[in-house]
């Protein structure tokens, strides 16, 4: 793949991601995480953690499963690849948090992994899908 379609595949879907969760987090993550650890929640949210996280997360997204799917094969198995990253690493954030700190809760988990999973299959598939078309 070249650096047009690489870029492509980027904007994309750290964009699905970006959109997303500007929608999902104030409606549906942040109530859940203040109902239990309200009290340790960052007031307003520290921009320059986030910001890496989701530079960083989109380029692993490309990197492990958005461009190896270039090439050919479904977007149901984009869709899964993408599944598993997102159940990776949403789920070793909030088991780890439900391991070690106090007032962690399992809806907090449910809640959470359950959206990194769906968030992450569907940014890499949008990235592929757009950067397929655009050939």
């Amino acid at each position: 793949a070249g650096p047009m379609t690489i870029l492509i595949l980027y904007i994309v879907t750290a964009g699905v991601i970006l959109v997303a969760d500007a929608i999902a987090l104030p409606t549906l993550i942040k109530p859940v995480f203040e109902r239990h650890v309200g009290d340790i929640l960052a007031d307003p949210i520290r921009l320059a953690p986030a910001a890496v996280f989701y530079l960083f997360y989109a380029a692993a997204v490309v990197w492990l499963v958005s461009l190896p799917a270039l090439d050919g094969g479904s977007l149901w198995r984009v869709a899964l690849n993408g599944a598993v990253l997102g159940a990776a690493a949403y789920g070793t954030y909030e088991f780890t948090n439900l391991a070690t700190i106090r007032g962690w809760s399992w809806q907090m988990v449910a809640t959470d992994l359950t959206w990194g999973t769906l968030l992450t299959a569907a940014a890499a598939v949008a990235g592929v899908a757009v950067a397929r078309a655009v050939g």
